[in-house]
Formats: structure tokens, sequence, C-alpha cells
């Protein structure tokens, strides 16, 4: 017996995925998985550690060059990072 209420599997799968894109934790992770492509391979290298807490995202980076550099384009990384989660999850950047 065929149920009324069938779906394909394709559209399951994609309301299963945009449930998970809504979760923070998960827009927390795109958005420290999102780190290197936003900085660059350089700034990605330089990183030792990234997390963020209370709204603020925290990088641990080596070089102090490197360092200087971000801080000057902190704005821009910000609003990228939070282009890739589609919502405002980034309120500020320390770089230590």
């Amino acid at each position: 017996m065929k149920k009324s209420n069938t779906q394909p599997l394709k559209d399951v799968i994609n309301e299963y995925v945009n449930a998970l894109k809504k979760n923070p934790k998960i827009k927390e992770n795109i958005i420290v998985g999102s780190w290197g492509k936003v900085v660059g391979k350089i700034a990605k290298n330089a990183t030792k550690n990234i997390y963020i807490k209370d709204r603020k995202l925290i990088v641990f980076i080596q070089s102090s060059i490197i360092r200087s550099e971000l801080l000057m384009i902190k704005d821009v990384i910000i609003s990228r990072l939070n282009e890739e989660v589609g919502t405002n999850m980034i309120d500020d950047i320390i770089l230590k």
C-alpha cells in the first residue's frame, strides 16, 4: 500500500540539511571551517587555534605580522564569515 505523503528522497535530505544549518553549533562549525577560505592559505597556516565564545571569534595567530594584517581587515572578515552562514553569528574577532 502506497502512502499519500511520500516525498522524493532528495527533498527529504534537503529538508534535513536545511534543518541542521539552523542549529547554532553547526553554524559555528561552518564559520570555523570557513576561516581558511576567507583569510587565505598563509593566514590559515599561521593559525594555531580558533573557537567561538559569546559571539566572538577567538583566533590564535603565530605570526605578529599576519595578526596585524588581519586586524586591519577585521570588519571585512566578520562580514564574509557571517555571509558563509547567512546570519550574524560573529560580532567581533579577537586575534591573539
